[in-house]
């Protein structure tokens, strides 16, 4: 082996690994998270819960250069998740914080507005398939319809310009 290639896990230190990646989201250091996240999906692709945590930190670095790319990476794998509820869940996770992440960076033509009700749409929806004792999904859709309110957000001006040219 060369000193310059990767180290798999064993499959018994994957709960190990797992609750050291979301201690590391916790810490602020998501891209230590991310790692540990692929470190487990190269043992146990299928994952969930390594899936979650990767989409999240995934999130957190959205403002980071690379955005993009790991936007789309997390929406794969939001799209990956195996549960209807938790797919529809994670993936407005990842529109919502696209979205905040836009807000922070002063995005102009309603990028925040378009990606918020993005995510309220997919809240919705997720919220049709849980159960009565989880509101996660409405919390959400409040969370982000607040967001909207309170800055003033707007869609995106569609509309071709009126002004003559003379």
């Amino acid at each position: 082996m060369s000193e310059l290639e990767l180290i798999a896990i064993a499959k018994a230190a994957v709960p190990g690994a797992l609750e050291k990646a979301k201690h590391y989201r916790l810490l602020n250091d998501p891209e230590q998270a991310e790692s540990i996240c692929l470190d487990i999906l190269e043992v146990q692709p299928d994952h969930r819960e390594a899936k979650v945590v990767l989409i999240l930190a995934l999130t957190d670095r959205f403002s980071d250069r690379g955005g993009a790319q790991r936007i789309k990476k997390a929406r794969e794998l939001a799209r990956s998740i195996e549960d209807p509820y938790q797919a529809l869940y994670y993936e407005g996770i990842v529109w919502e914080r696209e979205g905040r992440a836009d807000l922070k960076r002063n995005l102009p033509g309603g990028a925040a507005y378009v990606a918020l009700r993005r995510a309220m749409d997919l809240f919705k929806q997720a919220s049709a398939r849980s159960t009565e004792d989880d509101a996660q999904a409405d919390l959400r859709f409040n969370g982000c319809l607040r967001t909207i309110r309170e800055r003033g957000l707007k869609p995106p001006d569609t509309e071709p310009s009126t002004q003559l040219l003379e």
